[in-house]
Order: structure tokens, then sequence, then C-alpha cells
């Protein structure tokens, strides 16, 4: 059986790899499901200091997958899960990351990306809206590059996704914000990502209901079983112009 999240550990810094290279790590509901399952277990490790959330192969995360896709609650369950876990979550992107991936991004708390990374939310191209992921991405972006990028489906590198608050730093800044982890006590990691991320709680408190049944009346449409379908076959959808 394959393992599509991998563990490995250095001085108490667990590090889960999305480990389904050949779909672009697609958020399957059974990688979903066995990311939540890894996420729960660092939670109760008392040795877990913080979590790396890393990727193998180009593509940190290609957004849903179209073919095995997740319930909406257990996706909106698994970003409450980073959100909420006890330890620092640290999401590292060296390639490429689409739609549903970054939402997994706006739910960690700190998140490094390599030069050559690249964004998009590309939603909008099929015919939906970034609806769940909004949970964690709209509390923590700059409004006016949200509503270009929301709109646009353009694809973005990491000068602007660090200006926009969607990345921290590049990737040679991870060993250093690592080694300051280990430093900190874990109580005062625990409390001050309370802190941090209140105003993200808040979020799904009072929109998460209301987004997951407006993906659900999306995803069920006329016009996104075009673009679903039109991006399978890898086609432009009919409203091209």
């Amino acid at each position: 059986m394959t393992t599509l999240v991998t563990t490995s550990e250095e001085r108490g810094i667990t590090t889960l790899t999305l480990n389904s290279p050949a779909t672009r790590n697609a958020l399957s509901a059974a990688l979903v499901g066995e990311l939540a399952d890894a996420l729960a277990a660092c939670g109760k490790d008392p040795g877990v200091r913080a979590v790396v959330l890393d990727h193998a192969g180009t593509t940190f995360s290609a957004g849903a997958d179209l073919k095995a896709p997740p319930s909406p609650y257990d996706f909106v369950a698994l970003l409450r899960r980073i959100v909420e876990l006890p330890k620092p979550v640290v999401g590292r992107v060296t390639g490429h990351a689409r739609a549903g991936g970054l939402g997994l991004l706006g739910a960690c708390d700190v998140v490094v990306a390599g030069e050559g990374a690249d964004f998009a939310l590309t939603e909008v191209r099929i015919g939906v809206a970034p609806s769940v992921i909004s949970l964690t991405l709209l509390p923590r972006l700059e409004p006016r590059a949200a509503a270009r990028y929301y709109l646009t489906g353009e694809r973005f590198g990491v000068p602007e996704a660090i200006a926009m608050g969607l990345v921290t730093a590049g990737d040679d800044a991870l060993p250093g914000i690592l080694d300051a982890l280990r430093a900190a006590s874990p109580q005062g990691l625990r409390e001050s990502k309370r802190l941090v991320t209140a105003r993200v709680l808040e979020t799904f408190e009072r929109d998460a209901e209301d987004l997951v049944q407006r993906s659900a009346t999306l995803f069920a449409s006329a016009e996104a079983r075009e673009g679903m379908t039109a991006f399978l076959e890898r086609r432009d959808p009919a409203w091209r112009l």
C-alpha cells in the first residue's frame, strides 16, 4: 500500500511529506485522511516541537483531486486541524502550488518558498470559486492581491506571495526558523500560536458551513461540470472568449 504522507524526524522537528508526485499531490480523500491522522499524532507527541509540511516531486499540491475528491467537511476539518494544532506548522514549497494547495499553506503558521515556486488560485477557470480555502486565506492575504488572484486565476511568484502575506520568507530562512522553534518552550509556542490564529478560527466558526454549502452548489453546477471536463480533456471550456 502506497503511503501518501511520509514522516521523518530531526531534533524535535517532524516533517510530513505529501508523497503522491504522480498525481501532483492532488488532495484526494485518501491523502487528506492520511495527513489528518499524521497531524493528530504530532499533536499528541510531546517530543514534537514543530511540524514541517513538505512535498515530494515538483508540485506542493495541485488542489482538489477531481477524480477522488475529499468531502468538503473532511477538508475543512483538515485545515482546522493545522490551525488548531498546539505546535507550529511550517509549510515548505519548492515547486507549484495551486487552488486547494494554497488553502493548506494558508493554514500553516509560517511558509517558506524556494526561488522556483509559483502559485495560482485556478478555481475561477473551471467554473467554481476558492470557497472553502477562503477560511485560511482571506484572514491572511492583502485584500487587493486576494481580489486580483481570486478573479483572474493568474500565476504568481514568490515575491508576490510574500508581499500579499501567503509566504513568510524564502527557503533559505528555513534552518534559522527551525532552530528558533527548537529554542522556544512548548508552552510558549502553544500559547503564542493561540494568539496569532484567533482571527482565523473566528472565520471557521462564522463561515465554515456557509462556504461548504456554497462549494457543493458550485461543484454540482453545469458550468463547473463543463469546466472540469474541459480541464480533464485538456481543452478550452465553452465560455472561453
